[in-house]
């Protein structure tokens, strides 16, 4: 199969928002391809590479400069090869290696199919391809039964295996996918709630109220003396938590997998900063008997234990089972509170540093890979008004808009804005075009990618929080940042400081 099919489908899914056209899309293009090719197209319409980490960066990317080529004639698995040379090039001449690799599959491909391949190597490609959608496509491709192929997914986490199982092995293969200690399985995920108050009531009476941690969720699975940890993306990072491997070696089980979070705690008990849990992934083996510096587990669910599957079974009990193995690392929950005692339960997890809490029923199962309401989550929202320092073209359904914007905090000593985040989420069609049309009319600078405005509009943003970053001037970002509206009636020095912002840091 050419490439330039693969960028034609990715153009035209994102280019509506209907999700049977997209299913729809997806179906033709792998009726066209190959049996071997097929779980590599699957993957790369997900925004995946399977070859991993290819050691390219946006920096690497945007140097190269070749004219494309006038007319297509990469095909998949040119590509592919590409990819895979790209990602076994280590040691001396490795650089070397990549700059020839890069250089001449970019030579090949037309300017569309470049422009695909930055966005899938940079991990940019935003298309609407989501996991449901190719889940319908992969089922209606094969003419494989729905809920076969979504379990065999849940079950494998992974969207390629699933499409070559549903083509090579059809329903038998599909239906023999269960859960294998040792294989990570695609995390259960929660819906923000109305309300505690509504979560409570919706999901009541039988319900629990968790802590909802800030740290870093991750998925444990033993088989005797033999421990993997996965990160919520299904990463393998066993190598990087020896800590948390020595906590589950010592579990009196044979067999369990557990879901949670880990986190690492100051002194006094209180969660450290996300960004100190994140750089421990990297530094597990180096704490020079520093126990301040370990990653502690919590956990608040269990998917199996010792030969028994409870991932259909009722939240209820499954927590009996976790709470059998290793009730000193449960996440801190009531069960079957009332409104005002999940509401104590809210103030003494966000007393004790926390992000909020997750109410659950105590009947559902384990949605893997699914955002049910059986999981809702209840944290505070801050909002902010900010400076908006630039704007970023969009691609796929936001091509000739401009999307992306770059935000600043006011300096409280009178210099200009400092940047502090990005975001894209939020905006409507009618921001969209609002924004295009008001933007070039502050525009001090523009490149090919972003139009740069004078500081001068100020806009409302809503952020679950900040962290330490060292990635903009002012040392911190924001955290799932999301536009509620423009202040027209602000100016840039009515903006909030960056002192402000900085506050939110724990």
């Amino acid at each position: 199969m050419e490439l330039s099919r693969v960028v034609d489908t990715s153009t035209a899914v994102a280019a509506t928002r209907s999700r049977k056209a997209k299913t729809a899309e997806l179906r033709s293009l792998l009726d066209a391809a190959a049996a071997e090719e097929i779980p590599t197209v699957v993957a790369w319409l997900s925004g995946v590479i399977p070859q991993g980490r290819l050691g390219i960066g946006w920096r690497s990317l945007s140097a190269l400069a070749p004219s494309p080529a006038s007319e297509a004639s990469l095909t998949v698995d040119a590509v592919d090869e590409a990819f895979t040379g790209l990602a076994g090039a280590h040691g001396p001449g490795s650089v070397t290696l990549r700059q020839q690799l890069l250089g001449d599959l970019f030579g090949a491909a037309t300017e569309s199919e470049q422009g695909f391949l930055r966005r899938l190597m940079t991990g940019e490609l935003r298309q609407g391809a989501l996991a449901g959608v190719m889940v319908d496509a992969i089922a209606s491709a094969s003419g494989q039964p729905l809920d076969l192929v979504r379990r065999a997914h849940m079950l494998t986490g992974s969207l390629p295996e699933t499409a070559s199982l549903a083509v090579h092995g059809g329903a038998d293969a599909l239906a023999d996918v269960g859960l294998r200690v040792g294989r990570a399985v695609a995390p259960m995920l929660a819906t923000p709630a109305e309300s505690l108050a509504d979560a409570v009531t919706t999901l009541g009476p039988d319900l629990v109220v968790d802590f909802k941690l800030d740290g870093a969720r991750v998925q444990v699975h033993r088989r005797d003396d033999d421990v993997s940890v996965y990160t919520r993306s299904l990463r393998d990072i066993t190598s990087a938590v020896p800590d948390l491997v020595a906590v589950v070696r010592e579990l009196p089980c044979r067999t369990v997998i557990l879901d949670g979070e880990t986190l690492s705690l100051d002194a006094d008990g209180r969660p450290r900063p996300f960004q100190d849990t994140m750089s421990r992934f990297g530094s597990a083996g180096d704490l020079d008997g520093d126990p301040s510096g370990l990653l502690r587990p919590f956990f608040f669910d269990c998917l199996h234990l010792d030969g028994v599957d409870l991932i259909d079974r009722p939240l209820r009990e499954r927590l009996d089972a976790l709470t059998s193995l290793a009730p000193e690392l449960r996440i801190p929950s009531v069960v079957n509170p009332t409104v005002e005692q999940a509401e104590q339960h809210l103030d003494a997890a966000l007393a004790a540093g926390h992000e909020g809490v997750m109410v659950k029923s105590l009947d559902g199962p384990y949605a893997a890979g699914r955002r049910g309401r059986a999981w809702q989550k209840v944290k505070p929202v801050h909002t902010f008004d900010l400076v908006v320092l630039g704007a970023e073209w969009g691609s796929g359904r936001r091509t000739g808009f401009l999307s992306n914007l770059h935000l600043g905090a006011r300096d409280p000593d009178g210099g200009p804005p400092i940047m502090v985040g990005k975001t894209f989420k939020g905006l409507t069609d009618k921001l969209l075009q609002w924004q295009t049309d008001e933007f070039p009319r502050h525009e001090s600078h523009r490149d090919s990618y972003t139009v740069y405005l004078h500081p001068r509009i100020v806009v409302e943003i809503e952020l679950d929080g900040v962290q330490r970053s060292s990635r903009y001037p002012g040392g911190v970002a924001l955290r799932f940042a999301r536009v509620v509206r423009y202040r027209p009636d602000k100016t840039a020095g009515e903006a909030d400081s960056i002192e402000t912002i900085r506050g939110l840091l724990p």
